[in-house]
């Protein structure tokens, strides 16, 4: 992968650790204010490296770091709708 790839990846894992936590607010408890949250991708070693790297650049001095092990992601679903139905009427 290359850079451009990786930067796009970690604005997804954001995006979903983001909406992960506001669904389970215990988890956004365990953050320290202020942490630096560092995504670290199951079987993805590249990309692991990488987020690494740009964390120890972009780390403030005594800032805490937070690790997020990432085991998968679902599939993007292109709709939320469950089974719609569509009826042709000739006038409402």
């Amino acid at each position: 992968m290359n850079e451009e790839l990786f930067w796009e990846l970690q604005r997804i894992l954001s995006a979903e650790f983001s909406k992960y936590v506001l669904s389970h607010p215990e988890m956004d408890e365990q953050i320290p204010d202020g942490a630096q949250i560092v995504f670290n991708i199951t079987n993805n070693p590249e990309f692991n490296e990488w987020a690494m790297r740009i964390a120890r650049l972009q780390q403030q001095p005594n800032q805490p770091i937070v690790i997020v092990t990432i085991k998968e992601l679902m599939p993007i679903s292109p709709s939320r709708l469950i089974n719609p139905e569509l009826k042709l009427v000739s006038s409402i």
